[in-house]
């Protein structure tokens, strides 16, 4: 902590001496350079009363000061901060107005420049204190530049009191490492994040996620971005870091371009898929007749296994082998199930088919053909036996009369 004072008292540091000169200058006799001593001895009472005035504690109050209580404060790029200041000034004074300036080198000179006059900190700073003794100023948004020297100024009415001292604030931005950033499934890594300030413990995160710990044995799954913050301040993020994490293939699986039974002479294809880094360049497909692999038989090779005519003797069971410089790994197997009934025999069985339906059917559509003819004979026959009978009685009524 820095206290600067600035006393009240002014004395003139050799009034004696000059009235001594001027006196010898006028040859004066000898007999008066006992004044000259004489002088001298109250110079020096004098002086050791300045002294005393100012090392007296009671005398800081009749004095003024600007007091910073960090003088070196460091910050992290994007967040706050908060520089905390007291002052003080004599009794008989009144404060009138109160800035902060910013150290500037323009044109090879030094000059202390307003905040509000300087445009990359409009709507960024803010004054905390007031005009009694307070004279805290926030920060926001820190940027790189806002490095700097920072002096505190503040009027009354009959002076201006500017900080002798200074707050430089750095403001630094976080680097995040990864040693080593290429390795191999089960290495050892090392995240370290790196600043120029002495800040509180950091934390890491990866792809948005905490991570538990700083050094680890990389899988598959560790590879992705990280980056580093400092605790309570989580929401400042360094730069991302990759880490690349080279592994042989895993979760090797079959995708079959058919689902269901075969028929003879239908083609199918077998596709085989992996996560490997770097990828796998590598596919050998295997067969085994039956149910079990007690024998395997390559069959093919490449990502997809094509088959465009199946027989009866491509039953069984299929598997990819999938490998890389790193290593190889062997898929679930796959049952490919194939109809000895081929093409043409399907077709007999629907002809077949079509015949008994219509031998069934036609018999049927013959009998209600014939009972419908029936039916309409019998209807009209009856029609006109009524009409026969109807015309005969009215013609043997008038008879009867």
């Amino acid at each position: 902590m820095f206290v600067w004072i600035s006393p009240v008292y002014n004395f003139p540091l050799d009034p004696c001496c000059s009235l001594s000169r001027q006196l010898m200058r006028a040859q004066i006799p000898k007999s008066h350079i006992y004044l000259q001593t004489l002088c001298f001895a109250l110079m020096e009472k004098m002086l050791a009363m300045l002294v005393l005035l100012i090392l007296k504690p009671e005398t800081v109050s009749a004095g003024w000061s600007v007091t910073f209580e960090k003088t070196d404060p460091c910050a992290l790029k994007g967040s706050s901060v908060e520089l905390s200041c007291s002052y003080n000034y004599t009794d008989e004074e009144t404060v009138k107005k109160t800035a902060w300036y910013k150290g500037e080198l323009e044109n090879g000179s030094w000059r202390r420049v307003a905040l509000s006059d300087l445009p990359s900190y409009q709507n960024r700073f803010e004054y905390l204190g007031d005009q009694q003794h307070d004279c805290g100023l926030a920060i926001d948004d820190l940027q790189v530049n806002d490095t700097g020297h920072y002096y505190f100024r503040f009027d009354t009415e009959a002076y201006g009191r500017r900080s002798k001292e200074s707050v430089y604030l750095t403001v630094t931005e976080l680097s995040a490492k990864v040693y080593p950033d290429s390795v191999r499934a089960g290495d050892y890594v090392t995240l370290e994040c790196i600043t120029t300030c002495q800040l509180n413990g950091t934390v890491w995160f990866k792809d948005g996620l905490p991570v538990a710990t700083s050094e680890f044995q990389a899988r598959a799954e560790d590879a992705g971005n990280y980056f580093c913050a400092v605790k309570g301040q989580e929401s400042v993020l360094s730069d991302p870091v990759a880490l690349r994490v080279q592994y042989p293939p895993l979760n090797v699986s079959v995708e079959m371009s058919y689902s269901g039974h075969l028929t003879m002479g239908s083609s199918v294809n077998l596709t085989c898929s992996s996560a490997a880094n770097p990828a796998a360049d590598n596919y050998t497909w295997y067969s085994s007749a039956g149910s079990s692999f007690s024998s395997l038989l390559q069959v093919g090779s490449g990502q997809v296994l094509s088959l465009p005519s199946v027989e009866a003797s491509h039953t069984g069971l299929y598997l990819c082998q999938a490998s890389n410089r790193l290593g190889e790994n062997n898929s679930n197997e796959v049952l490919l199930t194939v109809d000895e009934t081929d093409t043409n025999r399907v077709i007999l069985f629907v002809g077949i088919g079509v015949k008994v339906f219509i031998g069934l059917l036609l018999p049927i559509v013959i009998i209600w053909a014939w009972r419908e003819i029936v039916i309409m004979k019998t209807s009209a026959l009856l029609k006109w036996a009524k009409r026969t009978w109807l015309h005969r009685r009215k013609c043997m009524k008038p008879a009867s009369a």
